[in-house]
């Protein structure tokens, strides 16, 4: 979650956080766990990394491509994902590739334009869910 990457960022423990925020360490460990949390326990840490709540309870999924693990995945991967920051971006360009598929086959009937794009959307699919269970996120 969003808040082991800001507690990170400042170099705290989970002790520390728990000091600062006032709130104890099993409820530090719960929040960062995905556990869903009291709007107070947000308000709390909200507080301490001086960031809006909202940016708390998104869930931020960018691609760190200065990383071990970044570079030691298949170059295809890593090509795939040239100008592309996260997984949401990745998405995008699936839904659109499926819009796009079923545009042409409902509105301009062309088997290869039609078949190319719902290919495109399943690669693209793939790609997301290979991300996924690799942690390139």
């Amino acid at each position: 979650m969003i808040v082991k990457k800001l507690r990170d960022k400042n170099a705290w423990s989970q002790e520390q956080l728990a000091e600062y925020s006032g709130l104890n360490v099993r409820t530090i460990q719960r929040v960062e766990s995905g556990q869903k949390t009291s709007l107070e326990t947000l308000k709390c840490l909200a507080s301490v990394f001086e960031v809006d709540i909202s940016t708390l309870t998104e869930e931020i999924t960018v691609i760190d491509k200065e990383t071990e693990k970044w570079k030691k995945l298949p170059w295809w991967f890593r090509a795939n994902m040239f100008g592309v920051n996260s997984r949401r971006h990745v998405l995008m360009i699936e839904f659109m590739l499926l819009i796009f598929a079923f545009a042409s086959w409902v509105f301009f009937p062309s088997v290869i334009a039609t078949s190319t794009a719902f290919f495109a959307a399943y690669l693209t699919g793939w790609i997301v869910r290979y991300g996924d269970k690799n942690d390139a996120w």
